[in-house]
């Protein structure tokens, strides 16, 4: 059978189908920047570390480390070398230039040429950095506030000692995971021999339509009655911390983060209605039980036609709200995690045996006291909160942030000045 000939392109044509192919994907480009956010890098030298109360990021890269030099000055060198790192890395750069194919390069590379993707990194000092097993290993013991000690131990706590703790901390956020990651693998590299690994914590926002409010894996909305960044008094009420504090934090702020397993599988089998009644807001809307839309007060007297409260009273918004805990409140910046399924062999009920789903909350709040903000909070939660027959705490820690890096200075710098 004879095949019509089709006509040979000439050679002006297939330079002009590619310059219409090269403008097109230069518009494609120039469509996708105009599209990503205006304020792609986050500013690193400021009054307070990035990363509190910057609008939160798409993924997020939480790691502990312990100091294994006994070294002062190592410890130094390692925050000096962090700061110049974490402040490239912000806008975009690498650590330093790489070097000889032969030689191991200052930065491992992998980012060359994204964009810093609003990536900010905030640094933590844990309670045995200042005074570990009774000894003051870097001169540091008077500068440890009182507010930074160990955590008290919650009722329901199944902590796990090597998900727990650390001498420091670094958590690195950013609108793309491999900027996250990047950031926290130059510093570990930078710190090698002064500080190794305890643990680390990948996180997500599951969800992020605009302006609105993250959900959680549990479906709800999460962080509706959070204070608002942009509002300068409650920041400095509740998240900053001021002269109360030791020079070298002020206008920090103390974190406390917890990694918290959801029993997913669990969950996925109640009613709406019963989880609605246990966070107390509709899972739709996240309007608070007796209301119409998200924001609207929750209103923690109200009856219904029997005369028992709209909101339950172990519900998991009556117990965690302002008015049932002094006034507490604390900044709320958590992330979902999902480390994949592993085997659960519980006696009952028979359905929980098998595999089951690693994931839940890594929770991460920022506040001026941990004992006027989560601890006072929690010690309610953990006790009454209907959530917990879902939820088991298996690590976690509380680190000092201190407050913004001047340019010229580095992380903790007025701390060993005062040490």
């Amino acid at each position: 059978m004879n095949r019509p000939e089709l006509p040979r392109p000439s050679r002006r044509g297939l330079v002009r189908a590619a310059v219409g192919l090269a403008a097109a994907s230069a518009g494609l480009r120039a469509d996708r920047a105009a599209a990503e956010p205006a304020a792609a890098v986050e500013p690193f030298h400021a009054r307070h570390q990035g990363g509190i109360t910057t609008p939160a990021q798409r993924y997020s890269y939480f790691t502990a480390l312990d100091v294994v030099s006994a070294d002062r000055g190592d410890v130094v060198r390692m925050l000096r070398d962090w700061t110049e790192a974490a402040a490239a890395m912000a806008t975009g750069r690498p650590v330093a230039a790489l070097a000889d194919a032969a030689i191991p390069g200052a930065d491992s590379g992998e980012t060359l040429g994204l964009p810093p993707a609003r990536l900010t990194v905030t640094f933590g000092f844990g309670p045995h950095l200042f005074l570990k097993d009774g000894k003051d290993r870097f001169g540091l013991a008077a500068q440890r506030p009182e507010a930074l000690a160990e955590l008290p131990r919650f009722h329901g706590d199944r902590l796990i000692a090597a998900r727990t703790g650390g001498d420091l901390s670094i958590q690195a956020c950013a609108d793309d995971p491999l900027v996250a990651f990047h950031a926290v693998r130059q510093l570990v590299r930078l710190g090698y021999r002064t500080a190794m690994l305890r643990w680390a914590q990948t996180g997500f926002l599951a969800g992020f339509p605009g302006d609105e409010t993250a959900r959680n894996l549990m479906g709800f909305k999460d962080g509706t009655a959070n204070p608002s960044a942009a509002d300068a008094t409650a920041m400095a009420q509740f998240v900053w911390v001021g002269k109360e504090g030791p020079r070298w934090l002020e206008n920090g702020s103390y974190v406390v983060v917890r990694r918290i397993r959801i029993a997913l599988d669990h969950w996925d089998r109640m009613p709406v209605a019963f989880q609605e009644q246990t966070f107390g807001r509709r899972k739709t809307s996240g309007a608070p039980l007796g209301g119409e839309r998200e924001f609207d007060p929750v209103d923690l007297a109200a009856t219904g036609k029997e005369g028992d409260p709209v909101i339950p009273e172990s519900a998991h918004v009556r117990l965690a709200a302002a008015a049932s805990n002094g006034g507490a409140r604390i900044l709320r910046r958590p992330y979902c995690y999902n480390d994949g399924v592993d085997f659960v062999a519980e006696r009952w009920p028979p359905w929980r045996q098998g595999m089951a789903y690693d994931a839940g909350m890594f929770f991460v709040c920022y506040q001026r006291d941990p004992r006027t903000g989560f601890i006072r909070i929690f010690d309610r939660l953990a006790q009454f909160d209907m959530l917990n027959q879902f939820v088991t705490h298996t690590g976690g820690g509380v680190f000092a942030c201190p407050g913004g890096i001047a340019e010229g200075r580095f992380v903790g710098q007025r701390l060993f000045e005062a040490g």
